[in-house]
């Protein structure tokens, strides 16, 4: 059985080759604020999952016969407020201060659509503890950093200098770098896409 995955996410991408998963991918072509707007309201967890499966069905609508994982991952504030990517430099700045100092909750969804049906579903959460940050050492992470952080929720890459933005995270490392890996692998060993 083939597997697409709906997304051109770097670190998704790494993450599934790293496990040694056959897969291909493809961008879902999905006007992420729209969606978001038409789903307001949505619990964080829902957005995510929502999201994931918007993704996915896109896809797979395109796919007939493949498995088609689509993902998302949602970062909302202590205070409730949810983060989208950030657009310019100084609006990632502005995230990265809010973050400083706070508890906030990442949920990362993945959900599975074979011919155009959603067939499988996961969504995980993880609790992001964010150190005070000084505004030179955001304005230095910066420099290293973007843009390649402009497409990451949170203003991040966990694996690489955005580690140094945490005093602890708990939740699985997987679902910080935005795909709840060992529950797919499970479910792919279920549908034959890799071995049991």
């Amino acid at each position: 059985m083939r597997l697409i995955l709906a997304s051109q996410s770097a670190s998704r991408r790494a993450m599934l080759a790293a496990a040694d998963v056959a897969f291909t991918a493809e961008a879902a072509a999905v006007d992420e604020d729209a969606a978001k707007a038409s789903l307001a309201g949505l619990a964080p967890r829902d957005l995510a999952d929502a999201l994931a499966e918007l993704k996915a069905l896109k896809v797979s609508s395109r796919r007939p016969g493949a498995l088609v994982l689509g993902s998302d991952s949602i970062v909302a504030l202590a205070d409730g407020t949810l983060l989208d990517k950030p657009v310019t430099r100084e609006q990632a700045a502005e995230h990265l201060a809010r973050m400083s100092g706070g508890v906030h909750r990442l949920w990362s969804a993945a959900v599975v659509a074979e011919d155009g049906h959603a067939v499988w579903r996961y969504v995980d959460g993880a609790k992001l503890h964010v150190r005070t940050l000084s505004y030179s050492f955001i304005d230095r992470y910066l420099d290293a950093e973007w843009p390649a952080v402009a497409g990451c929720v949170g203003v991040f890459r966990i694996e690489g200098p955005g580690v140094q933005l945490f005093e602890r995270i708990e939740g699985s490392h997987f679902t910080v770098l935005g795909l709840p890996l060992i529950p797919v692998l499970g479910f792919l060993r279920v549908r034959g896409v890799i071995e049991t």
